[in-house]
């Protein structure tokens, strides 16, 4: 599938950055086919998709040109860039957007399934925002229904859409394994209730199937959400190496489901581990902020996120308040945005994504309180 997860490290070698000539460009399938909600992957437009890059690139270095860096810098950057747009590998993926990080010491390229706005940026430090927000929200998964036979693997994204994801490594006859397994009736019934172990072969279908999931989506850390005939549900969960497999399952048999039902069963799911999560981050929020290991005072939060203090951080996805932040997190807000000011929340994130604080993008309504963070201490913190 080709799709690259940004790591802690990857944030925060990415924020550290310092380069008054860094190049922050976000490409996007979205800007190509229909709005119909349901945009293919660049993979199905690689030449268009890479024509944007150019085009950004174009304009990126430009904005360089006039702001005087000089011309072997910039001319780093554009044979870097030249370089990736030429990487056919690269771009034939099912991502649907990608970032794009260039320098004249280097380049960074990552692939997403989200699909985000097209954005060039030029400034001191690389505009990981984006990136940042897209990382850590919430509203997104998978759905992997399993029957003999019959295997489908759904990506959910956070603009409530879908896509299938093909098995490419899942071999045709792998149900042969199940040849003188599956029965129907009551002895299929108890075995499901756990009287009985699944069988040997189920387990080994369902390991065949695991490994051609996990072969797509790697090390993805985003909830999966099974949909297995009745026999085969513990079979796959006794072998399951995927960390994000939930509890609660699609209980129906997905023989009988369209794609569309499971997208509409599994998004049930992931809505009601979204609410169950959170409310328990709320209620540990409230009983440690009773002890000053809590906060969402803007500037308490960007100090002790400053300081590595911070081990949860919530912010508003849709919070674009622009300022700059010191070394020590005391924060300056501007009016206008400028190429030396960023969005607070997304510089309060790196910086806790930095220190190795877990990072939660979620809409306003659900923050505990009235401002744009929400964060748990490590430490007591004072204010």
């Amino acid at each position: 599938m080709s799709i690259d997860i940004p790591s802690a490290e990857d944030f925060a070698q990415l924020t550290r950055h310092r380069d008054v000539a860094s190049v922050s460009i976000y490409v996007s399938a979205a800007e190509h086919g229909k709005d119909d909600g349901q945009r293919p992957p660049i993979a199905h437009d690689t030449e268009a998709a890479r024509l944007s890059l150019r085009s950004a690139a174009n304009a990126a270095l430009a904005e360089l040109a006039e702001i005087d860096i000089p011309k072997p810098e910039r001319e780093a950057i554009a044979e870097r860039i030249r370089e990736l747009e030429g990487d056919r590998d690269f771009w034939g993926t099912q991502a649907r957007s990608v970032a794009v990080f260039a320098s004249p010491e280097g380049i960074r390229a990552f692939r997403l399934m989200n699909r985000l706005a097209p954005l060039t940026a030029v400034g001191d430090r690389f505009d990981v925002g984006p990136l940042v927000r897209a990382s850590s929200f919430a509203h997104t998964g998978y759905v992997l229904a399993v029957t003999e036979g019959d295997v489908r693997l759904l990506y959910l994204d956070s603009a409530a859409t879908s896509r299938s994801i093909e098995l490419r490594s899942l071999p045709e006859d792998a149900s042969d394994v199940l040849s003188n397994s599956v029965t129907t009736g009551r002895f299929d019934r108890h075995r499901a209730d756990g009287t009985l172990g699944p069988k040997i072969e189920q387990r080994r279908y369902c390991t065949i199937v695991q490994d051609a999931v996990l072969a797509e989506i790697g090390e993805d850390s985003v909830p999966l959400v099974l949909a297995a005939a009745a026999d085969l549900d513990p079979a796959y969960r006794q072998v399951n190496r995927y960390g994000a497999l939930l509890e609660e399952g699609i209980s129906a048999n997905p023989a009988s489901l369209s794609l569309a039902d499971l997208e509409q069963r599994g998004r049930a799911v992931l809505d009601r581990e979204y609410r169950r999560g959170l409310a328990e981050w709320c209620e540990r929020f409230g009983t440690q902020k009773a002890h000053r290991r809590a906060g969402s005072n803007l500037e308490a939060v960007a100090k002790a996120a400053s300081a590595g203090q911070v081990e949860e951080l919530l912010f508003d996805i849709e919070a674009n308040d622009e300022g700059v932040i010191d070394e020590f997190g005391a924060v300056f807000p501007v009016p206008e945005p400028g190429p030396t000011t960023y969005r607070l929340v997304d510089e309060i994130a790196a910086r806790v994504l930095r220190t190795g604080g877990r990072v939660v993008a979620v809409r306003r309504a659900d923050l505990p309180d009235d401002s744009p963070v929400a964060s748990i201490f490590r430490t007591a913190v004072e204010g």
